[in-house]
């Protein structure tokens, strides 16, 4: 056996485990929610945190500098939503919102199959319970020395269809000059509660082309993404470059202060399920049949300058 790679049966759920590639490092924390815990650039004795700079060792997963969505993402109206003749309630999972977001899997610990210098295996089962079907959910890292490799797959384990959406939610950490430059066609406005309101063109207060990045009080959906968004600060020795051709949605979550601000891809719409089965395909809600997989792939290309 490979002596960097080390198997489950050698180590616990809660496993911090720590990558390191180049002047990357990378660090998971399996038991809360197989959340990025940090991801840092190193030059000598000094780190910078590419990903927002998180407790060490990490306490609460919405701390996480990114944790995975699955087995759906953002919001479901109110924790409602009927499919094919069943009616589903998913309880409140986090406080003050009456809709359940985020998905499940930041909510569980996630158990290490296998790790080495520069990669790691992390795994969840669910059991059909409030949401009402089993799943299996599987995230693969890859470090190298010029960026992050992150796949989240979902499987259907169940008797019965599934519907089924995966994302990322990584924390940018920024500043007054931060920038975002992307390409979106259009987005969704909301209301109160941070759900769709109409869909309008992606221009003025939601165009994403070359923007700030930091204090914008955005917190909103978008479609038709390139599949890129590159992030620059004048004070970085890099630039990010965020990459997926599996998403087509994106989710920019910007609040007035903070020091951050949030760049989702994901595969469907904010409260997509909430819509008649027949839209789902516009808004990338998939339907995973009994044994059937989807996955989403995304990279963190770090560009020294």
């Amino acid at each position: 056996m490979n002596p960097l790679v080390r198997k489950a049966t050698e180590m616990s759920s809660g496993t911090i485990l720590k990558l390191a590639a180049g002047q990357l490092r990378l660090e998971l924390s399996s038991s809360i929610g197989g959340a990025i815990s940090a991801f840092e650039w190193v030059e000598g004795d000094t780190s910078r945190p590419i990903l927002r700079k998180c407790h060490s060792p990490l306490e609460k997963v919405l701390d996480a500098g990114s944790f995975p969505l699955v087995p759906y993402v953002n919001r479901i109206r109110d924790g409602r939503f009927s499919f094919r003749g069943r009616e589903v309630r998913i309880s409140p999972n986090m406080a003050g919102d009456p809709s359940p977001l985020h998905g499940q899997g930041l909510l569980h610990e996630w158990t290490v199959e296998q790790a080495g210098e520069a990669s790691a295996l992390l795994s969840l089962r669910h059991e059909a319970g409030e949401w009402p079907w089993a799943y299996e959910a599987r995230q693969e890292f890859a470090l190298n020395e010029g960026c992050l490799t992150l796949s989240v797959t979902c499987r259907n384990a169940d008797h019965d269809p599934m519907p089924c959406g995966l994302g990322q939610h990584p924390y940018f950490p920024c500043g007054p000059e931060t920038r975002i430059d992307t390409r979106v066609t259009h987005a969704w406005t909301i209301d109160e509660k941070v759900l769709p309101v109409d869909k309008v063109p992606a221009d003025g207060r939601y165009d994403l082309r070359d923007r700030l990045a930091c204090g914008q009080r955005l917190d909103n959906g978008f479609g038709g993404w390139s599949g890129e968004a590159r992030m620059s600060d004048p004070h970085w020795p890099y630039d990010v470059r965020l990459s997926s051709a599996d998403a087509h949605f994106f989710q920019l979550y910007s609040p007035e202060s903070g020091g951050i601000f949030v760049a989702e891809p994901v595969t469907h719409a904010n409260a997509a399920v909430n819509a008649p089965e027949s839209e789902w395909p516009e808004l990338g809600m998939r339907v995973l049949d009994p044994g059937e997989a989807m996955s989403l792939t995304m990279r963190f290309d770090v560009i020294p300058r």
